[in-house]
């Protein structure tokens, strides 16, 4: 599956961003996750199937993850961005149903990334 991010850019701090993901096809689960310079691949939030999902605590009550199932598109609706935030972000998605959670190695596809500067 191909995964297609876009969204990113400069955002001041306090402010809101929407990331998106268009998917080539069928996926079970998808997710963000993002990298900040000189650090690990954190994961942000998934949903698995159709409706369940999980936040990092980094960023619950401040991002959403909605899904347009007729588009194949996954968003990352973002709010009361801070500096910590900055980082590329990357959509990730796999069809194996028993995998679950925000383990980057239980993801088998990946898009390119798109930055988020919060400043």
């Amino acid at each position: 599956v191909q995964l297609v991010e876009s969204g990113g850019g400069l955002v001041q701090p306090g402010g809101s961003l929407r990331l998106s993901c268009a998917a080539s096809g069928y996926t079970y689960r998808m997710a963000w996750f993002r990298q900040a310079p000189g650090k690990e691949r954190e994961g942000v939030a998934t949903i698995r199937s159709t409706t369940s999902t999980s936040y990092a605590d980094s960023v619950k009550g401040r991002f959403t993850i909605p899904k347009d199932n007729a588009k194949n598109t996954l968003y990352l609706q973002m709010k009361s961005l801070g500096p910590d935030d900055t980082a590329m972000y990357y959509c990730a998605a796999d069809r194996r149903p028993w995998f679950n959670g925000l383990l980057p190695s239980t993801y088998n596809d990946w898009g390119q990334g798109t930055q988020v500067t919060v400043s």
